[in-house]
């Protein structure tokens, strides 16, 4: 029999989830997960993992917690690994503790991982501190989706001081603020209702019990969202880090292989966007055909490696022969800063290193450094432009391509996640053509593309999509091109 993970998975902010969690997903089978649950999480799922979505949406629940409790058993009699995924900590109004008893009475093994709860992460997100010295030396937690109907000794919790939190109590909100200006508190009390926080989508609305419905009214305040009562909310904009990012509010999606995408991925969170990864490409590898060219690599005067993918590919196929690589003489030309970079991972240093992301620039670089006769090895993807190999060619080289790998179409097990997207990043063609076929083209039109450079950026044109070019034809140069034209 199979066993279950109970993983909270954080409030939103992909990047808040525990490595833990991370390990134990890799291990599952099958995952469950809730609307609260951050879609970013089911990357680090394996390609063969069984994935389904249990709804949770306010008023319009897919499935009832009884029937998530059946499916879970279900799925472990059938011999499956679970991941229970929730939002958040499983034990924070989480009903975790429902699901475990489930699963105790049919004997089922099972795990909880714990997660960061909203109570104390979105707060933090907003500039707030739940405690401080001498304004908060506490705080309690509530919830407030059925604060009309909890016997709660509202006196007590007016007079207790701290910080008063409530989760999911929106719809309830005047309930909320009258029972507890009815029992003694303030209607001057500060008070801030934080929406989706720790995303792209936060927004916050600070004002006191008085006046908080209007004021989130004016903010269009939605569920899901918290409650926070108290004088630390007064904190809300001195201490505010993440709202003051410089693309905190955008949500990109990049689209490159989930290999290419951690680097850029980072450095875009890093600026406070919330990235939505989306592997439109999967790199299927025909390295053997690399058998061929063994005995001749130590008389090749060049190689010349046009992808991050081309060098991981071309190197891993060495060291699984076990080739001493001090038997290449070559020099090596890259395309580019990213694929240099991978290549100096490799303990090669390029020779030749094109400025933009393009092979015309490549060949432009390489020109000055060739002669007739020249014997060059071109490691490329199936989908590859002719140009590269032609313009070499024409200059009096002898030029050997091998394909070492194709590009494939990536899967994309949740397509609600490109609902939230604001900005698109392309880096080639292929991506273009596949994010199409992925997500359509109407939905691709209604966001904001950007194209690393001219050749894709051509793809974009073709199929009717608005969009800028960068400048720089390089990921950093998407960067740049992203903070000059918020």
């Amino acid at each position: 029999m199979g066993k279950v993970y109970l993983i909270g998975a954080g409030p939103g902010d992909e990047e808040l989830i525990t490595l833990k969690a991370i390990r134990m997903l890799k291990k599952c089978t099958a995952v469950m997960y809730d609307r609260l649950a951050g879609p970013g999480i089911l990357k680090y799922l394996n390609e063969d993992c069984e994935i389904y979505y249990c709804g949770k949406e306010p008023g319009c629940h897919y499935k009832t917690q009884e029937e998530i409790n059946e499916m879970l058993v279900q799925l472990v009699k059938k011999g499956h690994v679970v991941g229970r995924i929730k939002g958040g900590d499983p034990f924070v109004f989480g009903r975790g503790g429902e699901e475990i008893l489930r699963l105790i009475e049919e004997n089922i093994e099972f795990e909880v991982i714990p997660g960061i709860t909203s109570a104390i992460s979105v707060p933090n997100y907003a500039g707030i501190p739940v405690t401080h010295r001498a304004i908060a030396q506490g705080f309690h937690v509530f919830t407030g989706m059925t604060a009309d109907k909890l016997n709660i000794d509202w006196k007590a919790v007016a007079g207790v001081g701290g910080t008063l939190i409530f989760l999911m109590g929106f719809k309830n909100l005047d309930i909320i603020r009258n029972r507890l200006m009815e029992n003694g508190m303030s209607e001057n009390t500060p008070c801030a209702i934080i929406m989706r926080g720790t995303t792209s989508k936060q927004k916050k609305a600070i004002g006191t019990l008085n006046d908080i419905k209007e004021k989130a009214e004016a903010a269009k305040i939605s569920s899901p969202c918290i409650i926070l009562v108290g004088e630390v909310v007064q904190f809300n904009d001195k201490f505010n880090w993440f709202e003051r990012k410089p693309l905190f509010g955008k949500n990109i999606c990049v689209t490159r292989s989930k290999e290419q995408a951690k680097e850029l991925r980072e450095k875009l969170s890093d600026l406070g966007a919330q990235v939505t990864e989306i592997n439109a490409i999967k790199v299927k590898e025909t390295k053997n055909n690399l058998e061929g060219y063994m005995d001749k690599l130590k008389d090749y005067g060049y190689i010349v490696l046009t992808s991050v993918n081309g060098v991981n590919v071309f190197f891993d196929y060495l060291v699984q022969k076990e080739y001493d690589i001090r038997n290449i003489k070559a020099k090596f030309a890259a395309i580019g800063p990213a694929t240099a970079k991978a290549l100096l991972q490799r303990g090669i240093k390029a020779e030749i290193i094109a400025k933009e992301f393009v092979a015309e620039d490549l060949f432009a670089q390489m020109k000055s450094h060739l002669k007739k006769g020249d014997k060059i090895l071109l490691p490329r993807s199936k989908q590859a432009r002719e140009y590269l190999a032609e313009a070499l060619n024409g200059i009096g080289c002898s030029v050997d391509e091998v394909t070492t790998y194709e590009i494939v179409k990536g899967d994309l097990p949740n397509p609600e996640v490109f609902n939230d997207v604001d900005i698109v990043l392309f880096t080639s063609p292929s991506i273009v053509r596949n994010m199409i076929e992925m997500v359509g083209l109407e939905n691709l039109k209604k966001k904001r593309c950007l194209a690393i450079g001219p050749i894709t950026a051509e793809e974009l044109e073709k199929n009717g999509i608005e969009h800028l070019v960068c400048d720089e034809y390089t990921t950093d140069g998407m960067i740049h091109k992203l903070l000059n034209n918020k």
